[in-house]
């Protein structure tokens, strides 16, 4: 092909100068007529002669091409033949067209033949998907990985769709990958562990007891350290920094930080059992970087209670643990400083705007309202976002809708984004997730924020506030709130409503004072009780009318019983006010003295919902974050979209069965 190119153009270049010349003589003719005879003579020789020596030029041409081919063919084929990476050529088919010498040296003795198979059917594969000619791919071979560059070339022997030849290059790049292993085993990881509850030890054991209970718990975690040659360094009392090689985060893993459990094996004498926090973290450009990557990692798991491990890694976190009871830890010290911090930041701001979670619960609109109240007290424009509320609440809300105070105070998102300004402060109460808010809008047109929650943490925190008071051991919002209004500088008068929500709130989230219940929940109760509310009127806004209550029973009596003591049952009927009933069956399916965990699902049209419910042996929590939800180690829901209730069933079961595994 080559070869008539060249010549072809030769004889193209000839044609233009007879042309050329042709073009001469005529002009030459034209001013001499005598001229014409000898032009068309001269002409005739010209022809001849280019003619001749074309012939004779063609001639040379072809053999010097020939000579340049041969030569560059020559060379092909012996770069092919002692290649210095091994070269198989092969049909679609999978039959072996040819090798390389260096491929017949490479694996002489290896079953090479099992491997290109596997490659060959995966190539195929891709091929059928793919415009590409070429494609690369990765494989190990005998502890040798190797980067097999696959290049498709049509057969034009044949007319068929599927018939190629498959040229494949076989580069090893065993030492590259040897370094990049070494060198991701070798990273440096930074650790953060604290004893959780390192204050309650100090104040309840004998001075005879603390240096050696010290000493006990600093032995555990430097042989624990050690068994993966970290480096390990106190920090202060109860902090302890580590840093070592992520080669060792992959056992730590496999082990499910067994540290967690071995630190509670210290008998205390006191009822008291010790845990540990622990934080990790790989990300980071240097040490200083990932050490605050891992400071947040903490404060997460400080978030969701403690007696847990976190690891952050490929931007994601993985928790491991959190099967102890929250402690109750709090100190009066921190209300009174939030108290104050709070009325601060009301008085500096032009409005307030309180809002919750969706679908408003007791503790969500009983913690708005004791908000609202204080920040009134100081007279400022006081409002609350309330544009959702659940069935369970109905009887609140009229009593609410009967005070006039409150027409104005009540607003929707319209009226929300119409007096929200960058002076505005926005309070968030019983929530920490600006997903879960009723208008997350209102994040982007304010920058102070106020969280006040008392969920455990997840991996979405409402960002920079610039203030929180977010209590995982306090029982509800409604706890919290009621201790920012003990510790406030004016004379609070509560109306009766709203007491009485406060109230409603903390026996909403304790199951009537059953669950994570402690001292100061009492104690706020009794602040309550005591400026006047009616228990009773409280009561009535918890009961449930003969419908919902044969709805319970029905759910209760078809109950699957699974692990021996996991309770799980599903409402099919349709309801869009079903949570309360799956939250009421949940908790009457725990009052069955062989189960100590229960789960209800429930179908409220758009989306399930799942009610999670544990007596303390069993994290609710942790097995319904994995399905996107969130709470307590005792309470937790989730919610579901575009799935069946059968569909959400099997993938509860799912996680239940990972939570075990993970625990085991």
């Amino acid at each position: 092909m080559p070869n008539k190119e060249v010549v072809k153009n030769l004889i193209t270049k000839t044609r233009v100068y007879l042309l050329v010349i042709a073009i001469l003589l005529i002009m030459l003719c034209f001013y001499n007529s005598q001229l014409i005879i000898p032009a068309i003579i001269v002409y005739v020789l010209i022809i001849l002669y280019s003619l001749w020596s074309n012939s004779k030029n063609k001639v040379e041409v072809i053999k010097h091409l020939q000579e340049v081919t041969t030569d560059t063919n020559s060379i092909v084929k012996n770069t092919l033949v002692n290649a210095p990476f091994p070269i198989i050529i092969m049909k679609s088919s999978g039959e072996v067209v040819w090798k390389s010498s260096k491929f017949l040296e490479e694996f002489a003795n290896f079953p090479i033949k099992n491997y290109l198979s596997i490659i060959l059917k995966e190539l195929k594969i891709e091929f059928d998907n793919s415009n590409n000619t070429r494609i690369l791919k990765e494989i190990d071979i005998e502890k040798k990985h190797y980067n097999v560059i696959c290049e498709y070339i049509k057969n034009r022997q044949t007319r068929k769709k599927d018939d190629f030849y498959i040229v494949l290059y076989i580069v090893e790049n065993t030492d590259y990958i040897n370094i990049l292993n070494k060198y991701e085993a070798e990273k440096t990881c930074v650790g953060i562990i604290t004893v959780d509850n390192y204050e309650e030890l100090i104040q309840r054991i004998s001075v005879e007891e603390k240096p050696q209970i010290i000493a006990e718990v600093e032995k555990i975690i430097f042989d624990w350290a050690t068994e993966i040659d970290s480096l390990v360094i106190k920090n202060d009392r109860e902090t302890y920094v580590m840093v070592f090689e992520y080669q060792y985060l992959k056992e730590l893993e496999q082990n499910k930080f067994n540290i967690l459990d071995n630190i509670k094996n210290i008998n205390l004498n006191n009822n008291l059992q010790l845990t540990l926090s622990i934080s990790i973290s790989v990300e980071g450009e240097n040490v200083f970087e990932k050490y605050k990557s891992a400071m947040t990692g903490l404060e997460l798991v400080l978030g969701r209670g403690g007696d847990q491990a976190v690891v952050r890694n490929n931007n994601q976190y993985k928790f491991y643990g959190g099967r102890a009871q929250e402690v109750e830890k709090r100190t009066r010290v921190k209300a009174r400083t939030i108290a104050q911090g709070l009325e601060n930041l009301i008085k500096e701001s032009s409005n307030v705007i309180i809002m919750g979670h969706k679908t408003s619960d007791m503790d969500s609109i009983g913690s708005a309202l004791g908000i609202y109240r204080f920040a009134s007290e100081l007279e400022k424009e006081v409002y609350i976002v309330n544009t959702t509320y659940s069935v369970a609440i109905e009887n609140l809300i009229k009593e609410i809708e009967k005070d006039d105070e409150y027409k104005e105070v009540i607003i929707d998102e319209n009226v929300a984004l119409s007096v929200v300004d960058k002076d505005t402060l926005l309070i968030v109460v019983d929530t920490h997730k600006a997903s879960y808010t009723e208008i997350p809008k209102l994040f982007d047109r304010t920058n102070k924020v106020v969280v006040i929650d008392h969920h455990r943490k997840g991996t979405e925190f409402i960002e920079n506030p610039v203030l929180i008071f977010h209590e995982v051991y306090a029982s509800s919002a409604s706890e919290l709130v009621v201790e920012i209004l003990q510790y406030s500088k004016k004379d609070l008068k509560l109306k009766p409503i709203e007491a009485e929500a406060l109230y409603a709130g903390i026996m909403t989230d304790t199951k009537n004072f059953t669950f994570k219940t402690g001292v100061r929940t009492f104690e706020a109760a009794a602040y309550l009780r005591k400026i006047g509310v009616d228990i009773i009127r409280v009561k009535k806004w918890f009961q449930s009318d003969l419908k919902d209550y044969n709805m319970i029973a029905d759910i209760v009596k078809n109950a699957e019983i699974i692990k021996d003591n996991i309770a799980i049952a599903v409402n099919e009927e349709k309801n869009k006010d079903i949570s309360l009933v799956c939250a009421k069956a949940a908790d009457e399916l725990l009052n069955i003295s062989t189960i100590t965990a229960s789960f209800v699902i429930g179908d409220a049209g758009d989306k399930i919902l799942i009610s999670g419910r544990s007596i303390g042996g069993i994290n609710v929590q942790v097995i319904l974050e994995k399905m996107g939800g969130g709470g307590h180690m005792t309470t937790a829901g989730a919610q579901i979209a575009g799935k069946t209730t059968e569909e959400v069933k099997e993938e509860l079961k799912e996680k239940i069965n990972e939570y075990f595994e993970e625990m085991s």
